[in-house]
């Protein structure tokens, strides 16, 4: 090249950048897309009618208000999972823990012990729950966020925040707690 000094290479070759898109994503993304997940299966669990199911197959005394109630702090504590997840991963896990627990015992396993009636909201806890709570659990595992203790403490609390509003609608009607 003229006026290049003797000694100076000057690559010519242009080589593409290659940007390498990673296959995972991070833990906070996967508790967005949890509390996502969430939202469309109270969908279909609403659409499907899971309040009258719940009457018949677990007695559960459940209302619409109610039913509308809990599915919207079930997704208040998804965008609190979310926020949560670089500073309390183990309390953020709490959120995929409960939507693990819920799939399990409140459709899958409802399904096995009716031999095949179908629990509204089972198509996405098995389709969105079960890929995605997986996810989290391995992100925040492989990251080093979280230890088998951490896992251990969100499943507890996953479990007190599944059976809160239960025992709750449970104990409602006693004497104790009637407000009339």
């Amino acid at each position: 090249m003229a006026g290049a000094s003797p000694g100076l290479t000057i690559k010519t070759s242009i080589q593409p950048r290659v940007r390498r898109v990673s296959p995972t994503m991070s833990f906070t993304d996967l508790l967005w897309l949890c509390t996502a997940a969430y939202g469309i299966h109270a969908f279909e669990e609403f659409m499907l009618d899971w309040r009258d199911w719940a009457r018949d197959v677990i007695r559960l005394p459940v209302t619409w208000p109610i039913f509308y109630v809990v599915n919207f702090l079930v997704v208040v504590l998804g965008v609190c999972a979310a926020q949560l997840a670089a500073t309390q991963p183990a309390i953020a896990l709490a959120f995929p823990a409960l939507m693990l627990i819920n799939a399990t015992f409140f459709h899958v396993a409802p399904m096995i012990v009716t031999r095949g009636r179908y629990s509204p909201g089972t198509f996405t806890a098995v389709i969105l729950f079960y890929p995605l709570g997986y996810l989290a659990f391995e992100r925040a595992l492989s990251d080093g966020a979280v230890s088998g203790r951490g896992v251990m403490l969100a499943f507890v609390i996953g479990a007190l925040l599944m059976a809160s509003p239960i025992v709750m609608l449970r104990i409602k009607d006693k004497p104790y707690f009637r407000q009339t």
